[in-house]
Formats: structure tokens, sequence, C-alpha cells
């Protein structure tokens, strides 16, 4: 058929155009093959698509990665020399390799080219089509002079069936193969198979070369019956009657729940023997495995085998995407005001801050909370909560262990010896907070993020999660309306390198603290008491950036009162002075020195003001508003959305000097007749420029003035120094509204859905389980698990630095940690299975420990001594005690008389099971086709398992007369 011909012409240069551009043409060159290239070196492969009329094919090269070889090489060669691939058939440097391609496996060759079905589900099963594919390759291969051995595969794909060519100057390599799902019994043992291989050769000769054989018989060991894998999920309700089952109380869980190493496979190997040597026939066989000069073993791992970190960990991930709220997961929110026994709990909580003559009974904060909860439950009209009131309580002592202690007694709260106030740790796991933007590991964030991990797992998941959270807020407020600090969270601003939940909870306290101060200045009968242990020597912080020492927390509020009306709001201009008790109608500088002065924190030192030389005293301030970061952006987005206008830019400077003003305020009032310089000079000294000059006495005196930026006309401190009026801190308008800030917070914990929290408290939970992976890992000590975690925390550092990361992105962060856990869970298991632990000899213990960590990162590892050194007794163990367990599977019928003929033919004394696998490879060099043509490589592989049988062989052949 002229059509099909032209057809395979075009598929024939199809394939010679990709030999030619992939330089595969001619002679093929390289040195011989070293030991275990096979596995320690690098294969590639590239790859291209040809279509035989509308039917594709892939055409892929696979070669190891090789130095380029010398050119003078080529020459010494000689022009007979054989191509190589055919050389590398009868290589034995890499027999058996553990991870290669079937054909690296099956016929031991360094590179190939395999055509095949572009589409996986794509076959080419006729036996003529096959014919001519192989005819094609034939033509390709003589046509382009190309030496690397060209492979096409035939039937299914899982059949794994190739036929192949090899051609050389004047030679050829024929790969052919069988593939039997029923084994016939000659092929079972070695006699059988040399006696196939030869008749296969045909060889003219009639005393026959010498056969060199490799053997390996692999055995596997799935029964670890003295193993019972010690781990079960830890018991959360157990926690609370104070028992710990496997799970300490505020960290997270690790381990697997099941044994991660599923098998053991034992490769015992004979690696060159001659014919003859050994006897293994259908009677008898020599192949003893505990005789055998070479052991290696792989283990197989389970795959996936559940872990608790891991599930810990997806299980909170999962939160993420819920989409219900609070409410609508409790039903009637305990937030609410509609019920009224709600409003009579807030009330009656907030008669408790009232200075009461009697003295207030003690009572603990969980304790008021519940009755509380007791009315919104009732009024919910859920009798059963998610949670019980034993886990809840043992969670929130956790939480809050001061309330165990804590005395209603409002006069004495010991709330303010809180975590926070231990100088954190120098270390770097310590640190962790500041790059994955989580929050310290002993603040309450990171211990509340935990208990929501665990109560998710183990208590009503989202419902679960949902109860705390009311809890907490509840907590929260109850702590807000009662003077109570949190306990868990470092004093001062809130920190903007811990994740916003963190922050708004700094911020409650912040509200709390000057809440408290300002109450119990009410109690104490104080007019305008300095707090002792304020120190400074003058410069108010222009360059301390804010660091002051005059600042301290929580002064000067001692005498402010609670009624807003005590606040002297603004003050208008017919009222101007009022406040300050004096009746002045002019503002003159000569009057207001007539003030009295108000609100001095203590004398400077070494400044005294300008005009009256007076000596100059630093003032009680308002502390400037501490902020979290999402009110600093919404207040840089409102600054640049006032423009660049004048009154833009005016409104802009007025809210950005607010604290300025209140500062300027209380220095005019604690030094009366004071001008802008002297301000300036505590407030910012460096805008205070003091040079020499000579008067005109001719003596030297040092005089001063303001900076350039100070005289820039309506400068913002000139105009802000000018409306400033003496208001000791105490009348001023708050900077800080701290009962406004509160309710804001407390606002934004009511509102957060689970979904929310958990997205908040991801970086607390990932923060956790690294230092949970890290503390594991440094009982084992293993090398790759340490580089996984250092990436990890990079992955981490990256991704959690933003605000809401792509749940891809930390898909991959929880993928990495479960593979750290299950790579040490493995190495526990094989730990334990080898008995590293109780071993005796410390030479020994070290051995078994380097062949433990091997098995966990190389595919395969050799064992030192083989059956005869400590790890191959204890392997020899593993597998005597197997066999010894009585109960034995029903297998089918067929199988079990295969076994029984294999048992009869070891003899009873083997205690190695029947092999799993057998491998033989058979190799010799005759000349084929007559007895005087050249002495070429022969090879034949076979394997038989319990499937199925195979043969590989590759029988080259003298062309030149043929």
């Amino acid at each position: 058929n002229i059509n099909t011909f032209s057809l395979l012409n075009r598929f024939i240069s199809k394939i010679e155009e990709v030999l030619n551009d992939w330089k595969l043409i001619g002679i093929s060159s390289g040195k011989p093959l070293e030991k275990g290239i096979f596995t320690t070196g690098t294969w590639e492969e590239k790859s291209d698509e040809i279509s035989f009329a509308d039917f594709k094919f892939s055409v892929t090269h696979h070669y190891l990665v090789q130095e380029p070889s010398d050119k003078d090489g080529k020459e010494e060669l000689g022009e007979d020399a054989l191509p190589l691939p055919m050389q590398d058939l009868l290589c034995m440097n890499n027999d058996f390799p553990p991870r290669a391609h079937c054909l690296v496996r099956w016929y031991g060759l360094r590179e190939f080219v395999v055509i095949a079905p572009a589409a996986n589900n794509d076959a080419v099963v006729s036996e003529s089509k096959c014919n001519l594919l192989l005819s094609s390759i034939s033509i390709a291969l003589g046509n382009t002079g190309c030496q690397v051995p060209l492979f096409v595969q035939i039937h299914h794909k899982w059949r794994r069936m190739y036929v192949g060519e090899c051609q050389g100057p004047g030679v050829r390599t024929d790969f052919e193969m069988v593939h039997l799902r029923k084994v016939p019994s000659q092929y079972t043992h070695l006699s059988g198979l040399l006696d196939i291989f030869k008749t296969k050769i045909g060889c003219p000769l009639t005393p026959l070369p010498p056969v060199s054989m490799a053997i390996r018989l692999t055995f596997v060991l799935q029964d670890w019956q003295q193993y019972f894998w010690p781990q079960q999920p830890p018991d959360i309700d157990a926690l609370v009657g104070g028992e710990v089952g496997g799970l300490e109380f505020g960290k997270l869980p690790f381990g697997a729940c099941e044994d991660p190493i599923s098998e053991l496979h034992l490769a015992t190997t004979w690696p060159h023997l001659a014919e003859g040597i050994i006897v293994d026939n259908d009677v008898y066989s020599d192949l003893d495995p505990l005789q055998a000069p070479q052991w290696s073993v792989r283990v197989r791992k389970a795959d996936n085998p559940q872990c608790l970190l891991g599930d810990f960990l997806t299980e909170f991930f999962k939160l993420c995407r819920r989409k219900e709220s609070t409410d609508e997961i409790l039903g009637r929110s305990a937030f609410d005001e509609e019920g009224k026994e709600v409003a009579d709990i807030t009330h009656a909580l907030s008669k408790l801050t009232e200075p009461a003559p009697v003295p207030i009974p003690k009572l603990s904060v969980t304790n008021m909370v519940h009755s509380a909860k007791k009315k919104i439950r009732k009024h919910r009209g859920v009798d059963e909560s998610p949670l019980n009131n034993d886990v809840l309580n043992t969670i929130l002592l956790f939480l809050f262990p001061d309330a165990a202690d804590k005395l209603a007694d409002v006069f004495e709260s010991r709330a303010s010896t809180s975590a926070g106030t231990n100088p954190p740790p120098e270390n770097e796991d310590y640190n962790l907070f500041s790059q994955f933007k989580s929050a310290p590991s002993d603040s309450l964030t990171y211990k509340l993020a935990l208990c929501l991990c665990m109560i998710n797992f183990y208590h009503g998941g989202v419902k679960g999660v949902a109860h705390l959270w009311q809890e907490f807020v509840l907590e929260m407020r109850y702590r807000w309306e009662n003077n109570y600090l949190i306990p868990g969270l470092a004093n001062g601003s809130p920190d903007l390198r811990c994740c916003l939940l963190h922050q708004k909870l700094q911020m409650l306290n912040c509200c709390i603290e000057r809440k408290k101060a300002r109450d119990d200045g009410k109690r104490g009968s104080v007019s305008d008491r300095s707090p002792g242990g304020a120190s400074g020597d003058g410069a108010k912080g222009g360059d301390h950036s804010g660091d002051n020492p005059e600042k301290e927390f929580g002064k000067s509020w001692e005498s402010w009162s609670d009624s807003e009306e005590e606040f002297f709001e603004c003050l208008s201009d017919t009222e101007d002075l009022k406040g300050n008790g004096q009746e002045n109608g002019k503002k003159g500088a000569k009057e207001s020195v007539n003030l009295k002065p108000e609100g001095r924190l203590h004398p400077h030192g070494k400044l005294m003001l300008l005009h009256p030389g007076e000596p100059l005293y630093v003032p009680i301030t308002q502390e400037p508003a501490p902020m979290t970061e999402d009110l600093l952006e919404e207040q840089s987005e409102v600054l640049a959305k006032l423009g660049t206008s004048a009154e833009g830019a005016h409104l802009r400077a007025r809210m950005q000097s607010a604290c300025l003003l209140s500062d300027m305020e209380s220095f005019k009032a604690a030094n009366p007749g004071c001008c802008l310089e002297d301000f300036v000079r505590w407030y910012s000294p460096r805008d205070y420029i003091e040079e020499e000059v000579v008067d005109e006495k001719g003596n030297k005196v040092i005089r001063g003035e303001l900076s350039a930026r100070m005289k820039i006309p309506s400068n913002m401190w000139v105009e802000a120094w000018e409306t400033a009026k003496p208001v000791p801190a105490r009348r001023q308008k708050r900077l800080f509204d701290d009962t406004r800030e509160a309710e804001k917070v407390l606002h934004y914990l009511a509102v957060q859905k689970p979904a929310d929290l958990a997205r908040h408290l991801l970086p607390c939970i990932i923060h956790a389980a690294v230092l949970k992976v890290k503390e594991e890992e440094a009982l084992e000590d293993i090398c790759s698990v340490k580089k996984i975690i250092k990436q990890i925390v990079s992955h981490s550092s990256k991704v959690l630095r933003f605000p809401s990361p792509e749940d891809k992105k930390l898909e991959e962060i929880i993928a990495q940690i479960m593979s750290v856990e299950a790579i040490i869970a493995r190495a526990r298991s094989l730990k334990a299975k080898f008995g590293v632990e109780k071993c005796e000899n410390e030479e020994e213990k070290e051995d078994l420990q380097r062949f433990v960590n091997s098995l966990l990162e190389q595919p395969e590892v050799s064992v030192v001594g083989a059956g005869r050194g400590p790890a191959g007794s204890i392997i020899h163990k593993l597998f005597v005690n197997a066999q010894r367990v009585p109960a034995v599977p029903p297998l089918e019928e067929e199988l079990r008389r295969s076994g029984s003929q294999e048992e009869r033919r070891q003899g009873v004394q083997s205690e190695f099971p029947p092999p799993t696998g057998r491998e033989v490879i058979l190799r010799t060099s005759v000349p084929r086709p007559a007895p005087y043509s050249k002495a070429l490589p022969q090879r034949m592989y076979s394997v038989l398992t319990r499937e199925d049988f195979r043969l590989a062989g590759a029988f080259s052949a003298d062309t030149t007369f043929f």
C-alpha cells in the first residue's frame, strides 16, 4: 500500500530528525561505569512528540549525566570496539539499583531512547503494528549510525513491555521480553533459567563459555507483632481530671497514631557466582539468605500515616474557611443586650467598681462569669453548652492563672504581676514571634490559640471554639469593668510585631491600666501627688524617640476623676483661664508670672528659664495614646486623604499636634512666665542652637536661638504655643479616651467569627508547631530534618509577614510541618524496631543509630557484615519472630502450594519466609550466529514475584556476514 509506505517513510525520517537534534549520531563513548553510579549519579531525560498518521508517540531520551570523556579516548577505541551499551550489558557494578527506570534495572544501560504512545490509554497491541514499529527503528538506527539503544513500548502501559534494538559497526543487539501471569515451574529456579538462556543463545560452540550469575532474593517483613504502636490520641477529658493522656496542657501533641513504617524489605544478594558453584533446582537449593555475602534493606513508609500535630493543624486551618458567626453557632448571643438578665449582670458587675464602705467578699472571676452564664444559657434556651464546665474551668484557669486567687476587693488587684512583665528570653526560638507576626510563646494570645486548637479538635469543633471565645470576651469585659489587668501581656503600648489580636488585647490592658490609675486616684485623697521614682536629666525626648524617662506610665492619673464634666474638654474664649482659679482678663506675660504653678513633676536640674531666671520644672504630661496597627493605618489614610490644600495641611497639623499641644499646656502650667525657647530647650534640644559670641564689653557669652525650622513663618510649633493655655495635665482633655478605646476593642472582639479568629491565630499555631517540631527533632538529631525546619522558618516568615496570606501558601507550610513530623515518627519507629536504646555497647549503638538515619534518607542501605553484623542479626530476629506467629492468613490455594514447595526446597533449616521476589542476571560472551563470529555480550534478567514473571533478554549477533 503506497499510502502506508509514505506514512512509514515520514515516520522514520521524523525519528531520524529527533536523533539528529539530540546529537545521538555516531560513536558513543564514555568511561566504564563506576560502582553504584546508577544510584548516586544524576539521571535526566528530554522528550519530543512525533506521529504516525494521526497516532501520536512521545520520544524520550533517558541518560545518566557524565563528565565529558577525553576526545583521545575515541581514537583508542579503534574501529571494532563494541558500542558502549553493549559493554554496559556485561558490567557488574550496578546490578539491582534501588531506584531506576525499569530498563536500567533489566538491562544495565546508561542511556536509551523510548518511543511510546503519547496518550496514557493508547496501546500498540497488534503484532503487525509492533513489527512495523520495530522495523522503523531498525531502519532509523541504520540510516543515522546511532549507537544508543532504541525501544518501543508495546501492549498496555501497566505491563511495561518493551522491544528494542541497538546497532554498532557489524553488530546488533536485540532486546526481547516475556511477561507471564502464570509461572511455569521450570522458571522458579536457577537450573531452569540457565537452560532457557542457553537455548536462546543457541551457541554453536560445544563447551559453552561459563555463564556468570548474580542473584538477589527479597524478603518482606510486614509483621511487627512484637511492636505494639504505643501512641494513642490524647484524651482532653483526662486532662481536666489532672491526668495527662500524652498531652501536656497548652502544648501541641506530636507523633503518629499508627506505625509510620509499613514494611521492611531485605534483599540478600550473591553478586558474582560462576555457573556450577551453587545448586538451585526443583529439589534442593543452596541459596540460604543467612549465607548471602551482601544484605541491603529498604523500608516502605505507610502512605500518609495519621499524625497528631498534622491533624491539629489541618483541622484548625479548616476553621479559617467557616462562614458562620459566633451568634449563628451558639444561638442568641451573650453579647446581645436584649436579655434583661445580661443587662442586670453587667450592672451588678459595674457596682463592684464603686468604692464601697463594706468590704466585698472574695469572689473568683470564673464564679462570677459562671453565674452570668447560667442566666445567659437559660435565656438562649440551650441547656447543654458545647464545652462542659470542667473543661471550661480548666482552660479558663490555664489562660487566667490570676483568677484562682483573685480578690474581688478592688483595693488590691494582684493582676499586675502578669507574665508579660518578665524580661523576654533572648533566644531565637522565643523571638520567632516577630518573624511570624504571631505572639510571644508565654503570652495569653499564644495560649489562647493552643486552647482553641485543642478544643476545635476534641470538643465539638467550631461550636466549642465559639463557646470558648464567648467566655473569653465575657472575661475581657469583666476585667475592663473591674479594673483587673489581663495577665500574660507585656506592659506598654501594643507591640506592632505581634498579630493584631494580641495588639488589641494589649490595647485593652492599656485602657484598664489608665482607668485603674484614675479610680485609685479618686479613692486616695490626693491633690497633685507626683509619684516618686521618675528621673529625668533634661531632654523630654525629641532625641529619645519617645522613651522618655519622665513619661512614666500611669503617673499623674491618680488625681484624675472619672466624670467627664471635670475634664476641660475645651476652653472657650470667655472662660479662658477660669480653670486656673485666676480671674485674669489680661493675658500679658507679666501677669502670667503671677499664676500659681501647677502639675510639676520635679525641677529639671540643669536648665533655668530664660527670662525670669527661675529653675525650669519638668511638667507632669499626658501619655501619648497607644495605637494598634489598624488604627495607625486608618490614621495615615485619613492624613493622606486630607490632600495638600491649605485647609488640609492645617487639619493634618492639628491632628498631629494634639500631643504637642497637651505637652505645651502642661509645661506652661508648671513654668509660669516661660517662653517657647524654654519649651524647645526641654522638649527638642536639637532645635535650640547655642554659640559663643563676644558682647560689647568684650566678654565671651553664650547666646542661643531657635533653629531654622522653628523660625519658619506660621510654624506649627509657634502656632501651637500661641494657642496653648497653662493647663495642667489632669485638667486637660484626655489625649487617650480609654473608655471609648476599650469599648471599641471589646466590640471588635465580640464580632469576630470563629473563622476570623482562626486566621488571626494561625501564625501562633504555626509558631507553636515549629517550636514543637524543633523540640522533638532535638531528641533525634536528623540532619535532613534540621534543613527542612530552617526552610519552614524562612518560608513562614515570608508568608505570614503580610496580612491575609494566600491559603495555598499556608497549606504548603502546614504540609512541610507534617512531612517533618512523619520523618521523626519514622525515625522513632525504626529506633524501636532496631532496639537502638536498648543497645549496651556504645560503638554498636552508634552504628545502629547511623543505620537507622541512613534508612530514612537513602532508598536502600547496605547492611555491614550482612547477616552476621549487629543490624543483620536484629533483622534476622525480626524475621524469626514474624515466622513464629501461629495464625497463618489463608492464602489462595495455589499460592499456598507454591509456597510449600518453596519451603520444601529450601529445607526446614531456613528461618525466613519464602522470598517475595527472586531476581537473577545471567551473562556471557559468545559468538553468534556462527562459530567464527565475533564473541558478543549476551544477557538475560529474570524476576519472579507472586504476581508475575518476567524475562528480559539482550542477545547480540554479528551482522557482518549475515
